[in-house]
């Protein structure tokens, strides 16, 4: 398939309302939610569009809460140039898997697990660059 960087470039916009925003929200999703397929076959990815779809989803709801024009409108304007990447091919097989069908929650290590790896971030304090040595 031919790269067309221009194929999909859309202008910047502002939303005048909320209602507008959403219009617009809504559409991406739509447009999304439709080239799952073509996602799947372009990166020959082993999973179904039914997952791709259910991530698509998860993504959207990340910022269901919003309800300022302009940030929804920076959020559409993200959403909209990974769009316009992913669908020229502009990555690699595993930025789709590591971005958009990995699972985004970390499960929560115990005091013990991190001890174990021999780690515990929470717990480092940086040394004072002062410190006078004798």
């Amino acid at each position: 398939m031919t790269t067309i960087p221009s194929r999909l470039a859309q202008a910047t916009r502002t939303s005048p309302s909320i209602a507008h925003a959403r219009a617009r929200g809504r559409a991406l999703y739509r447009e999304w939610y439709r080239n799952a397929p073509g996602i799947c076959e372009i990166y020959a990815l082993n999973v179904t569009p039914a997952l791709v779809r259910a991530r698509i989803r998860e993504g959207f709801e990340r910022h269901r809460h919003v309800e300022d024009p302009a940030v929804l409108d920076v959020v559409l304007l993200k959403g909209r140039q990974e769009l316009q990447e992913t669908l020229n091919g502009w990555k690699q097989e595993s930025h789709m898997y590591g971005k958009l069908l990995a699972d985004k929650q970390r499960p929560q290590k115990t005091f013990m697990q991190k001890f174990l790896e021999g780690r515990d971030e929470e717990a480092i304090i940086p040394a004072s660059p002062q410190s006078s040595y004798p």
